[in-house]
């Protein structure tokens, strides 16, 4: 593998590295000189940066003990090279998805846009449960899960981050459950907006079609690393890094900004819901 910029994948793969080598008990350099390598080459390795063969990487997790199904692990990402990183979590649960917890306490910034739904992140514990005992792909049994793992991200709304949600004003008037579900939904929603690093513009019914319309998505910006696209659907996760799909979501949150209801208008529409109810 050449030696590149780090990618999702590949600091996948770096805190991955950096976990089998820390069992190990041993400082870079030692185990650098045990294997007859340059220390400055297991550095780009672990940050995920990339420099080293396949075989070198399997020399490396052999040393170290790592076991069989983390070896297989690990270099499933190491062979990862296309512009898009397609996850399938084994139980459906892209809520649960450790890379998409690790970039977004990586990250400095985020911008959410959803069209049917309230934001995960801005979701209630209540209205996650109600949205995952709908699917259909989730067990009964799963839908508490699911719900928790959704509640316990929100606890990266805090200050040091800037988070920016623009909601369609069709996902608020979306019932979900009954009526004292919804009206608290709406009220945290209401709670959460007037906190100075969250922004929550709502796209109204009144502009119609509307760029958007591709579907949720969320853009993750980070301090050291270029930014990343993030979108899930039922049972999976999809994360894009390359300049020109960034772009292409960039330019939609651009144009979602401009016809948006500014922080103040769109609390009045989540008021005037509330109001109804």
């Amino acid at each position: 593998m050449p030696k590149r910029s780090s990618s999702v994948a590949g600091r996948e793969f770096g805190a991955g590295v950096r976990a089998v080598i820390a069992r190990t008990g041993l400082t870079h350099r030692q185990l650098a000189e045990r294997i007859g390598w340059q220390e400055a080459k297991l550095s780009d390795m672990t940050l995920g940066k990339g420099g080293v063969t396949e075989i070198e990487v399997q020399i490396l997790l052999a040393y170290c003990q790592a076991a069989v199904e983390e070896r297989e692990y690990l270099l499933a990402l190491f062979r990862e090279s296309g512009k898009a990183w397609l996850q399938m979590p084994e139980d459906g649960l892209p809520d649960q998805v450790r890379t998409l917890i690790d970039q977004e306490k990586a990250a400095d910034e985020i911008i959410c846009w959803s069209m049917i739904v309230v934001p995960g992140l801005l979701q209630t514990y209540e209205y996650a449960y109600v949205v995952a005992e709908h699917s259909t792909v989730i067990k009964a049994e799963d839908v508490h899960k699911v719900a928790a793992a959704r509640a316990a991200r929100s606890d990266i709304l805090a200050p040091g981050k800037k988070f920016t949600f623009f909601v369609h004003e069709q996902a608020l008037l979306l019932p979900a459950g009954d009526t004292e579900v919804w009206r608290e939904q709406l009220a945290h929603l209401l709670r959460m907006s007037v906190r100075k690093y969250i922004s929550l513009r709502i796209i109204p019914r009144s502009v119609g079609m509307h760029a958007g319309i591709c579907g949720d998505f969320r853009v993750m910006k980070f301090p050291k690393y270029p930014p990343v696209v993030y979108i899930d659907s039922i049972n999976s996760c999809l994360f894009f890094d390359d300049t020109d799909t960034v772009e292409v979501y960039e330019d939609i949150l651009t144009a979602l900004a401009a016809v948006a209801l500014t922080e103040e208008e769109s609390r009045a529409v989540i008021d005037n819901i509330l109001e109804g109810l």
